[in-house]
């Protein structure tokens, strides 16, 4: 266990990443930009909350502003911020990752082919993940996943099957689940198309998962969702593949077939009182990046021709939420149907 390996970004994804790895013995630095959070895994270390038991280790962290003292290089960095943050997070690290090392894109979105090209395709890996996790208190996590719910998938940009993906799959083995793809930009798509369906519209509310989709008619528009997502990903020549460890047998059928078995598998992982990341964003005063998911659909679609009614209201709601236009309420489920209606007229 004798590579140095980072974590940059101490949010609630890339804290709980940093704990279990330290915990198993790996060499963790983790480089954050909330002063606070630092400070507190300085004093304290990290305190990780879940189901199947409590983490609690020592962490050595790092101020951005303490890296150009630091004197360190790593081997492998892993990149845990949202994807508004990932091209000048990628450009800041660059300089401290060897000339053979690796960057994996530990995040939401279709952001691999950008931050290859900061880092080079040579040192980029693809990573999928469902980790649900909530930090509010500097030090201290709610992770939703349990370690036997949580899954990753890792895989390199162009397929193959490689000894440092077999590396970072046993690496990340002790966070999650992790399989290895030889199709990262299906696999991260496919979990893109269950983003949109649940975090986009559900990110609007301010609801708990299991209050979302209890809600007359969400599932119809979930699949609606889910249904343009999955055109335009078609249209890119995305394949859909398995994902959160669902078996090929599982995930066989048609096509809204396997959307409601997403749909299904994703709530089951996160549980019904957890909530979406965008909610988590709203409640510290940070805008969503639904940009970099429900938006990538309808950017894409618009130029493939490809009407993304529904993923447009979508976006079109949370950018007035970003814009203080309005709250993240219940109530904008019926602006949502209002929206819809309105759109496909």
């Amino acid at each position: 266990m004798g590579r140095k390996i980072a974590v940059l970004g101490a949010g609630a994804i890339g804290s709980s990443v940093s704990a279990d790895l330290t915990k198993a013995g790996y060499d963790i630095t983790v480089i954050d930009q909330w002063p606070a959070q630092v400070e507190a895994l300085k004093a304290t270390g990290l305190h990780i909350q879940m189901a199947d038991g409590d983490v609690k280790v020592p962490i050595r962290a790092l101020h951005l502003c303490d890296l150009a003292s630091a004197n360190l290089e790593f081997d492998i960095v892993f990149l845990a911020v949202k994807s508004y943050d990932h091209r000048w997070m990628a450009e800041f690290i660059k300089p401290y990752l060897r000339s053979d090392g690796v960057l994996v894109g530990v995040m939401n979105g279709m952001n691999d082919d950008s931050i290859a090209s900061i880092v080079g395709r040579n040192r980029t890996v693809g990573c999928c993940l469902e980790l649900s996790a909530e930090i509010f208190t500097p030090g201290l996590v709610q992770r939703n996943t349990t370690h036997q719910g949580t899954w990753f998938a890792v895989g390199e940009l162009d397929g193959l099957y490689t000894p440092r993906v077999k590396e970072i799959q046993a690496i990340l083995s002790h966070v999650a689940r992790c399989d290895v793809t030889g199709n990262i930009y299906g696999t991260k798509w496919t979990k893109l198309v269950a983003n949109t369906m649940t975090m986009g519209p559900h990110g609007l509310l301010g609801l708990r998962n299991g209050e979302a989709v209890a809600l007359p008619g969400m599932a119809d528009i979930a699949m609606s969702i889910g249904r343009e997502s999955l055109a335009v990903g078609a249209k890119l020549g995305y394949r859909v593949e398995p994902i959160f460890g669902l078996r090929a047998d599982e995930f066989a059928g048609t096509s809204d077939e396997n959307l409601a078995t997403t749909r299904d598998a994703l709530m089951r992982h996160v549980g019904s009182r957890s909530r979406t990341a965008p909610i988590h964003d709203h409640i510290k005063g940070r805008k969503s990046e639904m940009e970099f998911i429900t938006g990538i659909v309808s950017r894409k679609g618009k130029e493939l021709g490809i009407p993304t009614p529904l993923n447009d209201a979508v976006l079109e709601i949370d950018r007035r939420i970003n814009k203080g236009e309005i709250r993240m309420d219940a109530s904008n489920f019926d602006l949502l149907k209002e929206e819809i209606a309105a759109a496909t007229r």
